[in-house]
């Protein structure tokens, strides 16, 4: 229903994970068989974003210029526009119910239009812009549970819409980061609402699940039920903020900080904890002099907490929003910070519910590296962009392979240099 909606089904896909610590691009073309298959795929360290938030467009830009480029070569092609995941911008979730007069015609698209045009002139303000605008249910005449009505005739047509909005100015200069690498923004994507595209199975989404989508800066989630997204929120705590207490509470670099939460770092305590010692250079010191070890339990004792916090945040926004009975008993966990030893039964434990890991399902050409819970999100952003009928090859391409990363580094040393 998104005006950018085309009904492109077979061209090629990109899609852009812009995180805090990593960026990452997918290249995708739809089989014969409707199959999606990834043709490319470039990732980077992220630079230049911090908490969710572009701190800095000359560096966001060189890290997008690196992973789309590596993407555009090993697919052969080169890109005009991207599906991009919005990690800041703090989404505001709202369901709306609108009526249209029919005067007892048969419904048809244009009233379908009509009906989520009204919902999305409610919502919009001068500050915030919607992102998404997903109908979870219609009404025909005030009879509920109609899935499609079109074909169908009435006097009244009802329509509730899911509608997610986020603050222009973040979705702004998102615009301008992508804009800098001679890209378009195509459509921006709530994170979780992505994961859930891509790792819910058909059961889950009619049943009632969370996904929680664990990035660096932030951490998002979205409920879905009856097939539909009917809820999204996000809170500011992510992986980094897991290794930026590690690097404090241990007075360590925080390149080694991170190499040591992905080695050692555990939510769950066990009792070899305090046997088992951890190698923990000092900040500052170029050479290490005499070894300096610490306990297991204090690298876990750093942990736990914030991990915990992170899922007291969840469960609380939950509530709040009066979605956490409609998410049922199941959570599903993506993004990278969820790989984290014991996280899996620290949210269990405090969210009370049944929590799986997710890892995108029905992408084909994806490696183990890039198959797993960090590239989730990525992942749902080209099943999202396929649905929306999105097509990103430039069409008047003709030396794909030339013009991918030295034709497109080209006209940004010509620009900057």
């Amino acid at each position: 229903m998104s005006k950018k909606k085309r009904a492109r089904r077979n061209g090629t896909i990109a899609a852009l994970d812009l995180g805090s610590t990593k960026v990452a691009c997918f290249v995708a073309k739809a089989e014969a068989d409707g199959q999606l298959r990834v043709t490319g795929i470039g990732h980077q360290i992220s630079r230049g974003v911090r908490g969710g938030t572009i701190v800095d467009l000359d560096e966001a830009e060189h890290s997008i210029l690196s992973a789309v480029s590596a993407a555009e070569t090993m697919a052969g092609e080169t890109l005009k526009s991207v599906v991009v995941n919005l990690v800041g911008g703090a989404p505001l979730s709202r369901t709306y119910g609108v009526e249209v007069a029919l005067n007892g015609h048969e419904i048809g698209d244009s009233d379908l239009r009509r009906a989520i045009e009204q919902a999305r002139q409610t919502q919009a303000t001068a500050d915030r812009r919607v992102v998404h605008q997903i109908p979870v249910g219609f009404t025909i005449d005030g009879s509920r549970g109609i899935r499609d009505p079109r074909g169908m005739c009435g006097e009244r047509l009802g329509v509730n819409m899911h509608m997610v909005s986020a603050a222009n100015g973040a979705i702004r200069n998102l615009e301008t980061a992508v804009a800098r690498c001679h890209l378009e923004l195509e459509e921006p994507v709530v994170p979780a609402y992505a994961s859930g595209l891509a790792c819910l199975v058909e059961d889950e989404m009619d049943l009632g699940a969370c996904v929680i989508d664990m990035g660096g800066g932030t951490t998002s989630f979205a409920v879905f039920f009856d097939g539909h997204c009917v809820f999204v929120d996000q809170i500011g705590v992510g992986g980094a903020h897991v290794t930026n207490d590690i690097a404090r509470g241990l007075s360590t670099p925080l390149a080694h900080a991170e190499r040591i939460k992905t080695l050692h770092g555990s939510c769950i305590g066990s009792a070899s904890d305090e046997r088992e010692l951890v190698d923990v250079p000092l900040v500052g010191e170029e050479e290490q002099t005499q070894a300096n070890h610490v306990p297991k339990s204090i690298l876990t004792g750093i942990v736990a907490p914030r991990i915990e916090e992170t899922f007291e945040l969840v469960r609380s926004r939950l509530e709040a929003s009066g979605f956490d009975k409609i998410a049922g008993r199941r959570v599903v966990l993506t993004g990278g910070a969820s790989q984290l030893q014991g996280v899996r039964e620290l949210a269990a434990m405090i969210l009370d519910k049944q929590v799986r890991m997710g890892k995108p399902t029905g992408l084909l050409g994806l490696a183990d590296q890039t198959g797993g819970p960090a590239f989730a999100a990525c992942a749902g952003l080209v099943f999202h962009a396929h649905r929306n009928g999105v097509e990103s090859l430039r069409p008047e391409t003709t030396a794909p392979q030339a013009q991918g990363m030295f034709g497109r580094f080209g006209m940004w040393l010509r620009e900057n240099l």
